[in-house]
Formats: C-alpha cells, sequence, structure tokens
C-alpha cells in the first residue's frame, strides 16, 4: 500500500533509567578511606608494640592514665626517691621517661588485704606484714641517713609473705666488689630491717641474688657468691637484733632471677629479707 504523504512521522525516545535510585556520590569512597586508615593505625600500634621497651610502654600507658599525688605509689615531691615511694607494685614508681636498663621482669602485684595476692594468708596475717612495711616506708625523709639508705630498698606483699629487696646502686654496693664481705652501708640497711621486723614474730628468710658475669669463666662463681652473700646477710642480721630462731631458710639464687631486662646490671646484686607468713605450713 502507498504511503500518505501527509502522515505524521513516528519519533521513539528512549529514556536512560537510572537504578538504586540514582547517583550516591562518593559515601564508599569515604567509607573505603576510613578502613584504610584504621589499618594503617593498627599496623602502626603493632610495629610501636614491638619496637618500645616494657618500661617505654609504661610511660607512654602513664603519660594518659597519670597518678594523682595522693596515690599510695606516687609523690609529689622531689626529696626521697625522686618524689616516689617504696610502697611500689614490684619496684619504685618510675616517672614513665622508658629507661630500658631498669626495665623489671618479674611482676608481683601487691593487692589488699584480701587481695588474690595475700589470698594464701589469712587478714590477721596480712595487716601484720603490711603495717610493717607501712612502718619501713615511714622512715623515708626522717633524715638525710634515711634517705640515703633507703634509696636501696623496695617493699612487695606476694602470697610468700613480705619481701624487703636491698639492692645495689649505681654508686652504692652492698658488698665489697665482687666478693661476700658486707659493705657498711648493708650493715645500715639490716640494722633498720631488723628493727621493723621486730614489729611481727613471722619466720624470715634470706635469698641472695648476683648479676650476670659479662664474660664467659672457666669456674662461674654466681652460685657459690649468691649463696655466701646470703649467709652474710644472715649474720649481720642476726648480729643487729634478729631472733636467730626466726631464719627458716637462707638460699642463693645465681643469677637465675634478674631485676632487670640486662643481667649484668649492677641492679641485680641484690639481697632479699622475707617475712614469711606463719600459716605457710
Amino acid at each position: 500500500m502507498a504511503r500518505q504523504a501527509n502522515a505524521a512521522p513516528v519519533i521513539i525516545k528512549r529514556k536512560k533509567v537510572m537504578g538504586g535510585g540514582g547517583h550516591h556520590g562518593g559515601a564508599w569512597k569515604v567509607a573505603y578511606a576510613d578502613f584504610v586508615t584504621a589499618m594503617m593505625a593498627f599496623f602502626l600500634l603493632m610495629w610501636l608494640l614491638n619496637a618500645t621497651t616494657e618500661k617505654q610502654r609504661k610511660g607512654l600507658a602513664d603519660y594518659f592514665n597519670p597518678t594523682i599525688p595522693i596515690n599510695r605509689v606516687s609523690g609529689g615531691g622531689d626529696g626521697a626517691f625522686g618524689g616516689t615511694s617504696i610502697m611500689t607494685d614490684d619496684t619504685l614508681a618510675r616517672n614513665g621517661t622508658g629507661d630500658p636498663a631498669h626495665a623489671t621482669i618479674q611482676s608481683t602485684q601487691p593487692q589488699g588485704v584480701d587481695g588474690p595476692a595475700l589470698g594464701a594468708m589469712d587478714k590477721e596475717d596480712a595487716e601484720l606484714l603490711r603495717k610493717v612495711e607501712q612502718e619501713l616506708a615511714a622512715l623515708s625523709g626522717e633524715s638525710m641517713i634515711s634517705d640515703r639508705l633507703l634509696r636501696h630498698v623496695v617493699t612487695r606483699l606476694t602470697d610468700e609473705g613480705l619481701v624487703v629487696e636491698l639492692f645495689d646502686t649505681d654508686d652504692a654496693a652492698l658488698f665489697l666488689g665482687d666478693t661476700d664481705q658486707p659493705a657498711p652501708v648493708l650493715h645500715d640497711l639490716l640494722r633498720v630491717v631488723a628493727e621493723v621486723a621486730a614489729l611481727a614474730d613471722n619466720p624470715v628468710a634470706v635469698t641472695g641474688h648476683v648479676r650476670a658475669f659479662p664474660v664467659t669463666l672457666a669456674r662461674d662463681p654466681v652460685w657459690d657468691l649468691s649463696t655466701a652473700r646470703a649467709q652474710s646477710a644472715r649474720v649481720v642480721s642476726v648480729a643487729a637484733g634478729l631472733d636467730p630462731a626466726r631464719v627458716q631458710r637462707v638460699t642463693g639464687h645465681a643469677d637465675r632471677r634478674p631485676a632487670t631486662a640486662d643481667p649484668t646490671a649492677a641492679r641485680n646484686n641484690r639481697i632479699e629479707v622475707i617475712l614469711l607468713r606463719r600459716n605457710a605450713g
């Protein structure tokens, strides 16, 4: 059939349909950027944990969680212990400067009288030992002599009892050289310890620890030396007034339990006088 000359043309209009309600912008890009940022922060944190020491990490934690001056393990002064206290978790409270040479390895946490660390002893025994600890802490600041002596001392309450740790400093050693001959400072320290130990009747243990020697020796003296030093400390303590019948054991641990990350550091030379709990048996 012939096409009509005046017929209207047919126009087909195609409309493009956008799926999903139209254009959403770059929201997915923002979410992806947040994810990448979080992953970068995570791996940076993992690297920092691996690259820093325990002491530096504690310093960072203390920065974001500072202690107030009235806290029992912190002080605001600049006298004995540089404003810190011997009533500490495991060692002198530090200011978080991150000194790896003095980083401790052992971490015995003192708790309250009914806390988990003291759960093995009865309440009366725990209170008595804490009284002895507080009496020793009270000597801080009484005189320059006390300040000079107590910088060698830290205390902690454990399941075993009250541990009074006496240790070398860089400028003052407890023994003369690498011998078991007590220095004058050890005589003074053990006299103070014997005085406060008289407040209780708990049995006593004396243990010796020494630093590791930096070179390999044909005959390593650490076992004999730590035991001899513990024995010398017992003799000095008895001479200072400690009842010899209270001494239950005298042992040496050589260099097997270092107090710092560096086993050759002088801080590892120490004597521990332990007031044992009375119900240990």
